[in-house]
């Protein structure tokens, strides 16, 4: 499990991988962020600079997910949306999900808001529990579950994923990660683990 870098780092690696879920010159540049040789991006300021190996690591593990999807495929539509949340989420790379989830949720409303919300907050309990933030991640995972619980959005049907994040509160302090369940996906999505 690969944690997220301080705050400025986080949100600036997270624009390149979103940004190259559409566009051919953020892959390149999340490529070349995460090759093996690769030195610290010039972006990082001198007190960042520590953290060169988990931009790299984070943006070589990106870069590889990615590579399974068509290139500068564009996202139009809010099954597009869950569609790359799910690739995203399936390689751990929670808080980029909740970044690209966000804006759906703001401009959702009723069921579909509490869903999405839902599916946010399971994200982030995620990341949290990869951050070591065992009190956060038990409070969001809980709330997440509970927010999905008897719900679909645009029909995928949440109650088992619900269910299974409920199975992930029982062993927080032993996490064992090959347990996080996959995220729902239609009947004629991909399933794209790494």
């Amino acid at each position: 499990m690969i944690p997220t870098p301080p705050l400025r780092v986080r949100n600036r690696l997270a624009e390149i991988i979103l940004a190259a879920l559409e566009h051919a010159e953020a892959r390149r540049e999340l490529a070349a962020l995460g090759a093996p040789e690769a030195a610290a991006p010039a972006w990082l300021d001198d007190d960042e600079r520590a953290h060169a190996r988990l931009v790299r690591e984070r943006a070589g593990r990106a870069s590889a997910a990615l590579a399974a999807r068509p290139p500068a495929a564009p996202i139009h539509s809010r099954g597009d949306v869950l569609d790359a949340a799910a690739m995203l989420f399936d390689v751990h790379f929670y808080f980029e999900v909740h970044e690209l989830l966000e804006p759906s949720w703001r401009d959702a409303h009723g069921s579909d808001r509490e869903a999405l919300q839902g599916l946010i907050q399971v994200a982030v309990g995620y990341q949290y529990l990869a951050n070591a933030n065992f009190a956060g991640a038990r409070a969001l995972l809980g709330e997440g579950r509970d927010r999905i619980r008897g719900r679909t959005l645009d029909g995928l049907d949440l109650e088992p994923f619900g269910m299974a994040v409920g199975h992930s509160l029982e062993g927080l302090f032993h996490f064992d990660w090959r347990t996080v369940p996959a995220f729902p996906r239609g009947a004629n999505a991909r399933k794209e683990i790494s």
